[in-house]
């Protein structure tokens, strides 16, 4: 069976390579004699493995022990929430940038918590770019800053990070983060669905100042306290297994490839092709976001025509490219660009691509 070339925003495309050491391995992995997904998180095969995984994060990302790293459940959209209920009081005030569709998530999780200062948004221009640092109006008592690098629906990007002075700056790095070189002591506190650059759903990654771990947040059930998963090592409750085992393996392949800032020039060489493609169409193809704010991870475009939609959306899966269908809330196309996603495959998308201008131009 041949496999087809994926740009679905997630769960997404994982490396081939991952795939193919997790196959061998489905029914016995490590000498076991069962697979990692019949086997308790406390043994020793599991808990070793978990400990490698977290050694090979921190290698890959450059973490340094003042921060926690957490393998944790409920995706990062359970975590806008649990972020106000840990690291605010009630009657606090946190600032968060809006940016697009999970920024406003974010926006309306913490609501019921915490004062949302909406420090900064890019409503009024319909979200195709990211507000000027300096039209930002921060709380100097806030909590914290909460923001999203990477908008997965608009197509926008942060391409360096934020000042927020001596504030917690939070990401939500879902669909960026692994992407390139990063620098966490700017960061109070990282966290990142899995499904985009790391592995399978079902597992949210989460990068934490110690220090923010002591804070008093408010009354809540354990699962839900930050301090009480990193004093467990994330075993409070009986992990996602599989997905932990499927992390590492992605940590492993992305060490071996170079690290970080090899695959941040993959990343480019991607974007640079797709967006190149675009614009070069003669207007055929469009892309609505600012050039300075264009992601490198997800790219939405439209037709000249909206009456072609179909036509591109049936031919490109006849040709092998899948999920380029854009998200409801901005229609038109979206190719996600994600690690795992290859030179070859954006090759065979733009080739696509100008052959379809070409006969319906």
């Amino acid at each position: 069976m041949s496999r087809i070339w994926n740009f679905s925003a997630g769960p997404a495309a994982m490396p081939q390579e991952v795939l193919e050491r997790a196959q061998r391995e489905m029914l016995e992995w490590n000498g076991s004699g069962a697979s990692v997904m019949e086997q308790s998180h406390r043994g020793k095969r599991f808990v070793e493995m978990a400990a490698q995984t977290e050694a090979d994060l921190r290698t890959l990302v450059g973490i340094s022990d003042d921060y926690a790293v957490l393998f944790l459940q409920g995706g990062a959209t359970q975590l806008f929430a649990q972020i106000p209920m840990n690291l605010a009081a009630a009657g606090d005030t946190a600032d968060y940038i809006d940016t697009g569709h999970w920024s406003r998530k974010a926006i309306s999780e913490a609501a019921p918590y915490i004062h949302v200062n909406v420090a900064a948004s890019a409503k009024a221009d319909d979200y195709r770019s990211i507000p000027a640092r300096d039209t930002w109006q921060l709380d100097p008592g806030a909590s914290y800053v909460h923001y999203t690098p990477n908008e997965t629906i608009h197509g926008v990007e942060f391409h360096s990070v934020p000042e927020v002075d001596s504030v917690p700056l939070i990401a939500d790095m879902s669909s960026s983060i692994l992407s390139e070189p990063l620098d966490v002591s700017r960061f109070g506190l990282i966290y990142a669905g899995a499904q985009k650059n790391i592995g399978p759903s079902g597992l949210v990654l989460m990068i934490v100042r110690r220090d923010l771990l002591a804070r008093a947040g408010r009354p809540m059930a354990k699962i839900f306290r930050f301090a009480e998963q990193a004093s467990n090592d994330s075993m409070l409750n009986t992990p996602n297994t599989w997905g932990w085992y499927l992390a590492g393996l992605t940590f492993q392949w992305l060490n071996a490839l170079g690290g970080l800032p090899v695959m941040a020039e993959r990343n480019r060489a991607k974007a640079e092709l797709l967006y190149g493609t675009i614009d070069g169409s003669g207007g055929f193809y469009r892309n609505p976001v600012a050039v300075s704010a264009r992601s490198r991870m997800n790219v939405p475009f439209t037709l000249q025509d909206s009456a072609l939609d179909a036509s591109f959306l049936k031919q490109s899966e006849e040709a092998g490219l899948l999920a380029l269908k854009g998200h409801k809330a901005v229609g038109g196309m979206r190719a996600s660009l994600y690690n795992a996603v290859s030179l070859e495959a954006v090759q065979a998308l733009t080739t696509f691509m100008r052959d379809f201008a070409r006969q319906h131009g």
